[in-house]
């Protein structure tokens, strides 16, 4: 059952048009979807098996606390330094790990409320997902950076602004991928109107995060930028159907734009940073554009 689950997996979610930048494996088997219980739209829309006794009881050896040792490489950790910069709102604090100059890809995740720079870099947290997006960064000549995010309004939004161009001027060929988390999606709202942002942006994720329904006005969407959305469909803090329905409401008013729909079958709002198959978004989002 298991092999016919990856089959869909590998046809279904990996295939796409050959990309001058793919990311090489890192623990795919491992990070895995579990099993796809539907795929529609042509493979735009896919929902993940997902159950909370296997995808965290079992996979951590403390439950939301420590996934097992296994999910973790620990080599990033060589690479991964504090930092500041200033910006004309006040110092931002992030942590980078990676190379900072010459990156081919920039991963930027930006956290929810309540959260801070370093829940981006927990190695143990989330399944180890975080540890696997460090890697996949680092063993991808790319930089993953992971800063604390202010507020998700005007200084918030400058701040995260000077760091992209900052890291842009250090290494200009870079793809940006913008990760956004839960609330961390204002934000990345705000920065898809901005065409300094937006111009090189190679494609945003919203992890449980938030939908714009004035998108016909966003910079990035008529820039046609690739987006993922994942959600688990019992998220209590933003509903799935209303972020369906704004899925469904860009196919319908731009047919053809790159969009897809990761959802998260019984899935609660932290879901998709635990689940999200980073190797596979990433590598969709950067052969969609």
């Amino acid at each position: 059952m298991r092999a016919v689950a990856l089959a869909v997996i590998a046809s279904v979610l990996i295939a796409a048009p050959a990309a001058a930048l793919e990311l090489a494996p890192f623990k795919d088997k491992l990070f895995a979807y579990p099993g796809i219980l539907a795929v529609a739209d042509n493979g735009a829309h896919v929902t993940v098996d997902y159950r909370e006794l296997r995808d965290i009881n079992e996979r951590d050896e403390v439950p939301e606390r420590r996934v097992q040792r296994s999910y973790v490489d620990l080599a990033p950790r060589r690479v991964q330094r504090e930092a500041a910069i200033e910006t004309p709102l006040g110092k931002l604090n992030y942590v980078a790990v990676g190379r900072e100059k010459g990156a081919r890809v920039i991963t930027i995740y930006l956290h929810g409320k309540g959260g801070n720079r370093q829940q981006g870099v927990n190695d143990y947290t989330f399944g180890g997902n975080f540890n696997r997006i460090k890697n996949l960064m680092v063993r991808n000549d790319g930089l993953y950076l992971s800063p604390d995010v202010v507020d998700f309004e005007a200084r918030g939004r400058a701040q995260i602004s000077a760091l992209i161009s900052h890291y842009r001027s250090a290494s200009p060929g870079a793809a940006v991928i913008l990760a956004c988390g839960s609330m961390g999606g204002a934000l990345c709202w705000q920065l898809a109107g901005q065409p300094d942002v937006t111009a090189g942006l190679a494609g945003m994720l919203f992890l449980g995060s938030m939908w714009n329904n004035d998108f016909r006005k966003v910079e990035a969407i008529r820039r046609r930028v690739p987006i993922v959305l994942a959600h688990g469909s019992r998220d209590k803090v933003f509903p799935v159907e209303a972020q369906e329905d704004f899925y469904r409401k860009v196919r319908k008013a731009m047919p053809g734009y790159p969009l897809r729909f990761v959802r998260f079958e019984t899935g609660s709002h932290g879901t998709p940073i635990r689940m999200i198959d980073w190797r596979d978004s990433i590598n969709w989002l950067l052969s969609s554009r």
